[in-house]
């Protein structure tokens, strides 16, 4: 489903967690905790631990299951995307400098050589993936909350050059984290759920392609060349 709008520790330097339990101020800029989010208006989409900005020309790419649950989304511009993720975290540290050794070690066993670099929100990982439409480059951001870590990925032009994410990065900047306080395994995905409307899109959409297979199926010819 393709929604379109046109017209670990803390890691280390700037982009160590971008909270401090006594602040009460807003931070310069996000992803924000709900508790300390601006009171701007700004639109956004809300699909539960997360607040998405609606920007002009990024479309919100989401795979959903029928109930709406959200599996994946994937912000894109022109060349560019950039795939979103949001977990659980202890209180009382950050878990992006973990979780990026783990993505080198796994991304090593594979084969694949990445780095990493200094970025807007500290340290991060660059790589170059292979995949079977050809090679893709990765850039992997996690910024640390409080009780949250969102990971960011960018992929193609943007994971290259940060000028052409630009609307991307505007999103993730906008970006507004609803932690809520249940207790959850450190890691553990927070829920993401599509709005009510959207679910019941999804799910109609999900019918009648259903309906379409059998229908299909219930056409074609038995072995006997009769119909089955």
């Amino acid at each position: 489903m393709i929604f379109k709008r046109k017209s670990g520790r803390h890691s280390e330097g700037p982009g160590r967690a971008q909270w401090q339990a006594e602040d009460a101020v807003v931070p310069e800029r996000g992803p924000y905790d709900s508790g300390l989010a601006p009171d701007d208006d700004v639109e956004r989409l809300d699909v539960g631990a997360l607040r998405i900005p609606a920007i002009d020309g990024v479309e919100v790419r989401v795979q959903a299951d029928p109930d709406g649950t959200i599996q994946q989304i994937v912000l894109v511009h022109d060349d560019s995307a950039l795939q979103l993720g949001v977990f659980a975290a202890p209180k009382s540290e950050g878990i992006w400098r973990e979780v990026r050794e783990e993505i080198l070690e796994s991304m090593a066993a594979d084969g694949v050589q990445a780095r990493e670099a200094e970025g807007p929100y500290g340290v991060e990982l660059q790589a170059q993936a292979t995949t079977p439409q050809g090679p893709v480059a990765l850039r992997f951001v996690g910024v640390d909350g409080p009780r949250w870590m969102v990971r960011a990925v960018y992929q193609g032009a943007a994971a290259v050059d940060p000028g052409r994410g630009e609307l991307l990065t505007r999103c993730l900047e906008g970006l507004i984290v609803e932690r809520g306080g249940d207790a959850r395994p450190v890691r553990e995905p927070l829920p993401l759920r599509l709005p009510r409307e959207m679910a019941e899109q999804a799910a109609q959409q999900q019918a009648q392609l259903q309906a379409q297979q059998e229908a299909q199926q219930s056409r074609q010819p038995g072995v006997n060349g009769r119909q089955a």
